[in-house]
């Protein structure tokens, strides 16, 4: 394995994920410029690529980090590349989420890459690879932000400004959730080591129905209220309002009728 992790294929970015990159920038550049005959379409296509954009670099912190734990197999599996195809489950870490935000407007957590827990010593390692990936989108979500609260808007357009809204809510939901110590999401993992075996062997069988576990909740109203409430507040902190994220995702489902308002807005 450590010959393998020598090869430059292991670490060269995937012409998937430079694939996925040009959509996000010509996408981006024909909202902002208004250059497409259906600006939701263009939308769609610039969040939705975007979105994967962040779940690749969510997985490859996660792998990056392993390998500088002490995890040397991550460069034979892939995980380097950015190539979402070379994740455990493609359909967890991709295709899910992003079925999960046109359904819902939801940045649920992906799926996982494999990490040989064993080649690593440390807890403080085991913690940090586990943070690394939400610490990814707490990054992401700083720089869809950031053109909000530096007062940075002057002359951008619309559109743009509403699509980059709903892409923060998305990293921000993300990063919540994926935070949150339920076993199966990486905060579990991050508190994790320093649980007891005892306590570890009692949650183990519960972590593959985490996840599942989060989803129903957000389906209680009075808890996707309640969730959707301090989202909300967080991105107000940070300069951008609900009706933003909102004209951001009703432009998102282009193949809705729009709301007037963000006609409007615009």
């Amino acid at each position: 394995m450590t010959t393998a992790l020598t090869r430059r294929s292991d670490r060269r970015i995937s012409p998937v994920f430079l694939g996925i990159l040009a959509v996000t920038a010509v996408t981006g550049w024909a909202t902002w410029t208004g250059f497409a005959e259906q600006p939701g379409l263009a939308v769609f296509l610039f969040v939705t690529a975007a979105w994967i954009v962040s779940l690749c670099l969510h997985e490859y912190a996660h792998a990056r980090t392993a390998l500088h734990s002490g995890d040397i197999s991550v460069g034979a599996k892939g995980y380097l590349t950015l190539n979402p195809l070379k994740y455990t489950h493609a359909l967890l870490s991709i295709v899910l989420p992003v079925v999960f935000v046109i359904m819902g407007g939801i940045g649920l957590p992906g799926g996982a890459v494999f990490i040989e827990r064993g080649r690593i010593r440390g807890r403080w390692r085991h913690s940090l690879i586990s943070a690394a990936g939400p610490l990814t989108n707490v990054l992401f979500a700083v720089v869809c932000t950031a053109p909000f609260w530096l007062d940075a808007l002057d002359g951008v357009p619309a559109d743009f400004r509403f699509a980059l809204a709903f892409l923060a809510l998305l990293q921000v939901t993300a990063a919540i959730l994926n935070f949150l110590p339920v076993p199966g999401l990486d905060g579990y993992g991050v508190l994790e080591p320093w649980l007891s075996r005892s306590v570890r062997r009692q949650v183990e069988p519960f972590a593959p129905f985490g996840l599942l576990f989060v989803f129903a909740l957000l389906w209680v109203p009075a808890v996707n209220t309640a969730f959707f409430d301090v989202i909300d507040a967080a991105l107000r902190g940070l300069g951008i309002s609900d009706l933003e994220t909102y004209c951001g995702y009703d432009l998102f489902r282009f193949w809705r009728e729009g709301d007037p308002r963000c006609s409007m807005t615009a």
